[in-house]
């Protein structure tokens, strides 16, 4: 499990660049790259990082399902995630 502040700080950073994503839009098209430095830096999209939805684990993270390698083959041993199911033969 991964601590309860750094699930929190990515939470913070896609509130923040769901905030300024549009405003961070319109400085590029403008090339007022200036103004751009005033945006804070956990608005950008670089600093924002997959984490398991059910842990909070950064690494192994499955894209499709939202969650990390272990979780994923637990779930799926359990027959929890619809059209999965362990390989035999």
């Amino acid at each position: 499990m991964a601590k309860e502040s750094m699930k929190a700080r990515e939470v913070k950073r896609k509130a923040m660049n769901a905030k300024y994503a549009e405003k961070r839009k319109k400085l590029i098209e403008a090339g007022d790259y200036d103004a751009l430095q005033n945006i804070p830096k956990n608005a950008s999209l670089v600093r924002l990082h997959n984490r398991c939805k059910l842990t909070g684990r950064p690494k192994g993270y499955m894209r499709q399902f939202g969650i990390s390698r272990i979780q994923f083959r637990e779930m799926a041993s359990k027959g929890l995630i619809p059209g999965i199911k362990k390989a035999s033969w």
